[in-house]
C-alpha cells in the first residue's frame, strides 16, 4: 500500500508542476478556451492540460518500475500500463490538435477508435465475463475487440461531455479512479493474490493525476484540460477493467469479502465497475443525444442544459455544483465497490446514509442558501471622507469565472 500512495503522490507532484509548462505552450499555440455563450467562465483560459496529466502518469510508471514490491511483480503489469500510456498519449496528442485546430468530431472519433485498436491489437481487450455459478461466458476475439472499443470509446466521450465546470471531469474521474483501486486491491487481497496489479497502479497513478491537476483546475480555474486532457483519462479509467479480466478468475471477481456471493450481479463486475463510476457523464451524455435529436439538432450540437448547467439554475454556486457532482459521483463509485465486495445490513445501512446525505445537499441546501442570497444589500451612505477601496481586493472580489 505504502508504494501505491508514493505512486499516487508522483503522479500528482509531476502533474501539478507540468501545468505551468502545459499553460505555457497553450499560450503560444493559441489553445486558449474563449468565451462563447454556453460556457460559464468569463474570460479566455488555456488549454493542454492534458500534457500536465500524461507526463504525471508517465512518471509514476517509471518510478513504479524502480520500487521494491512493485518491481518484483508480473512483467504484464508494465507491459499492459505501458500499452495504456501509448494509447493515452495517441488520444492525448488528437486532443492537443483538436485544442489549437478545433477539429471536427469525426476526425476525434476516428482517432479514438485508432488507439483503442491498439490496445486490442495488443491483446488488452475483454476476454470472459463471469457467471454467478463460478464459470466464465468466454468471448472470441472478434466480440471481445468490438466491446472494447464500445465501451472504451463511449467512457472517452463521456467524460469529454461532462468536462463544464472547473474540476468537474478531473474530480468525477479521479474519484472514480480512486474507488477502483480500492475494489482492485481488495479484490487481490481477499483472494490472496499478488497486490502488484495493473488496474491498482493505473487507478493510483490517474488518482493522483487528477489530483495533481485540480489544484490548477478548481474554481476559478487557470488552466482547462481541454479535450487532450479529457479523452486521456477517460481512457485509462476504462481500460483497468480490461486488465482485471486478464487476472481474476469468474468465482474470484463474484467472490465477496465473508466468501460468499457479492450482492452486485457478477456479469456486471468487469464490464459495468467503469460504467457505474461514471454513470453521472453518462447520463448526461444519453440525456443530451436525445435532447438534441427530438428538437432536430445534431447529436453534437452544442447546448447548455447538461446537468451542471442545471444546478446552477437552482441555486447551486459554481464551486458548490462541482462538489455535489463530485459526491454523486462519489456515492456510485464507493457504493458500487461496497455493494461488490460485501453483503449484510451493514452495508445497506452504509449505503442509505450516503445517499440520504447526497439528495439532502443536492436538493435542499439550495432553498436555505436562497433566501440569504436574495436579502436586499444594505445601503451605503457616501461620505467625501471614505478612502477609496483596496484595488486589488476589488480585483479579487470578481474571479474569472463567476457568473
Amino acid at each position: 500500500m505504502r508504494e501505491y500512495i508514493l505512486v499516487f503522490l508522483i503522479a500528482a507532484a509531476v502533474t501539478s508542476l507540468l501545468t505551468v509548462v502545459a499553460r505555457e505552450i497553450a499560450l503560444r499555440t493559441g489553445a486558449v478556451a474563449k468565451v462563447r455563450d454556453r460556457d460559464v467562465h468569463a474570460e479566455p483560459v488555456p488549454y493542454l492540460g492534458g500534457i500536465a496529466m500524461l507526463g504525471g502518469l508517465v512518471a509514476a510508471y517509471l518510478v513504479a518500475r524502480e520500487l521494491p514490491f512493485l518491481s518484483n511483480a508480473g512483467p504484464f503489469v508494465f507491459e499492459d500500463y505501458k500499452l495504456v500510456i501509448i494509447a493515452g498519449a495517441m488520444v492525448c496528442g488528437i486532443g492537443v490538435l483538436d485544442d489549437i485546430f478545433d477539429l471536427d468530431a469525426l476526425t476525434k472519433f476516428g482517432g479514438q477508435v485508432l488507439a483503442v485498436g491498439l490496445l486490442t491489437y495488443s491483446g488488452l481487450q475483454f476476454y470472459f465475463f463471469p457467471r454467478p455459478d463460478g464459470y466464465q461466458f468466454l468471448l472470441d476475439p472478434a466480440q471481445g475487440a468490438i466491446l472494447t472499443v464500445v465501451v472504451v470509446v463511449a467512457t472517452v466521450n463521456a467524460v469529454n461531455f461532462v468536462d463544464g465546470l472547473d474540476g468537474l471531469a478531473a474530480g468525477v474521474v479521479g474519484i472514480g479512479a480512486a474507488a477502483f483501486f480500492l475494489f482492485s486491491y481488495q479484490l487481490a487481497n481477499l483472494n490472496s493474490a499478488p497486490l502488484a496489479t495493473t488496474a491498482a497502479l493505473l487507478s493510483a497513478s490517474l488518482a493522483g493525476a487528477c489530483a495533481g491537476f485540480l489544484v490548477h483546475n478548481f474554481h476559478p480555474a487557470r488552466l482547462f484540460m481541454g479535450d487532450s486532457g479529457s479523452m486521456l483519462i477517460g481512457l485509462v479509467l476504462s481500460t483497468t477493467a480490461l486488465t482485471i479480466t486478464t487476472q481474476f478468475r469468474g468465482n474470484e471477481l463474484t467472490q465477496g469479502a465473508d466468501g460468499s456471493q457479492a450482492s452486485l450481479l457478477p456479469f456486471l463486475l468487469p464490464l459495468g465497475l467503469p460504467v457505474l463510476i461514471l454513470i453521472v457523464p453518462l447520463a448526461d451524455l444519453v440525456l443530451a443525444v436525445v435532447r438534441r435529436t427530438r428538437a432536430g439538432r445534431s447529436p453534437f450540437a452544442p447546448d447548455k442544459q447538461h446537468l451542471h448547467h442545471r444546478l446552477l439554475e437552482i441555486g447551486h454556486s459554481h464551486r458548490r455544483a462541482v462538489v455535489i457532482m463530485w459526491l454523486w459521483a462519489a456515492l456510485i463509485a464507493f457504493g458500487t465497490v461496497l455493494a461488490s465486495l460485501y453483503t449484510g445490513p451493514r452495508m445497506w445501512l452504509a449505503l442509505g446514509a450516503m445517499a440520504a446525505v447526497t439528495v439532502a445537499l443536492t436538493f435542499v441546501l439550495p432553498r436555505f442558501a436562497r433566501p440569504l442570497a436574495e436579502q436586499p444589500p444594505e445601503p451605503v451612505q457616501e461620505s467625501a471622507e471614505a478612502p477609496p477601496p483596496d484595488e486589488g481586493e476589488a480585483a479579487d472580489s470578481e474571479p474569472s469565472g463567476t457568473l
